[in-house]
């Protein structure tokens, strides 16, 4: 998921003061279990805010202890696995967030594409899609120059992420006004269908983008059940926090998954320098995968 671990500075992260108390052992098995698991790193300094941030699952599921918590992760860690993601990281994301991307497809990739595609079959996977933005603006820049180029492709774009809240969120494609910030305003008449009544104050992507776009639940370092490979793959801001051979192992799962001359696009923060063999960098954190 588009998602950072938490911040000291974040506010949503209580510190947990007259609840149970997470102690070394548990401490020490979540780290290790959100690691293999998740991929992120938590260093000491997140304990306090581990903790609070687990208070709300322990409520939620009527456990007395974090001992307990752990006890449910080793005997049934799938079920869980995507709350605790959720809890220990912060989603970030935007329409249009890092819009030179989308200005790259729009202009350098789409056009050709549709081109030796008339009749062919165009995949896009948002790798880590959080609560939607990411996917639902690609599929307003893949709708417009499908209307504008009139090229009857099979065109889809899969999003995936490990959190059941942001998958919700994705699935139902509902945005409050001020979410919309990105979107330029005839995007927005065209794309969004605005609430009423009890409804006011939110916006519903359009009905041709929820087409385009298969929303599913899917953990990154687990299988990948893709058949086909992708044209372009989306994996912005979410490897900043793994380790070094987690970035390897994911970047050559990425470069398999992608045609020959496919496209990987980063985060801003984001780097292949010294990770990979099997990518070229194109543009600003934007990767071509080498022909064999």
């Amino acid at each position: 998921m588009n998602a950072r671990p938490l911040d000291d500075g974040d506010p949503a992260a209580p510190a947990g003061v007259g609840g149970p108390v997470l102690g070394d052992a548990e401490f020490e098995f979540l780290r290790q279990f959100v690691l293999t698991h998740c991929g992120i790193s938590l260093g000491d300094h997140k304990r306090q805010l581990v903790q609070g941030r687990l208070l709300r699952r322990l409520r939620a599921l009527k456990l007395d202890g974090f001992a307990a918590y752990c006890q449910l992760l080793r005997s049934d860690p799938d079920t869980e696995m995507g709350e605790l993601a959720s809890a220990i990281s912060t989603n970030v994301t935007s329409f249009f967030r890092e819009v030179h991307h989308y200005d790259f497809i729009a202009n350098e990739l789409l056009p050709r594409w549709l081109n030796e595609k008339r009749h062919g079959r165009l995949r896009i996977w948002s790798a880590g899609c959080s609560t939607g933005e990411e996917p639902y603006a690609m599929a307003m820049v893949l709708a417009e120059a499908l209307e504008k180029s009139g090229a009857q492709i099979d065109a889809k774009i899969l999003a995936t992420d490990l959190s059941p809240q942001a998958l919700r969120t994705a699935r139902e494609g509902v945005y409050a006004i001020d979410r919309l910030a990105g979107v330029e305003e005839s995007r927005r008449q065209r794309w969004f269908q605005r609430g009423e009544g009890s409804y006011a104050g939110l916006a519903r992507v359009h009905p041709r983008l929820r087409e385009l776009v298969t929303v599913l639940p899917l953990n990154l370092l687990h299988e990948w059940p893709m058949q086909h490979a992708f044209d372009a793959i989306f994996c912005r801001n979410v490897v900043i926090y793994f380790d070094k051979p987690t970035k390897q192992r994911l970047f050559a799962r990425y470069a398999r998954q992608l045609v020959d001359g496919g496209y990987l696009f980063l985060g801003h923060s984001e780097s292949m320098y010294g990770l990979s063999e099997d990518f070229d960098l194109v543009g600003r954190t934007i990767y071509r995968k080498r022909t064999a």
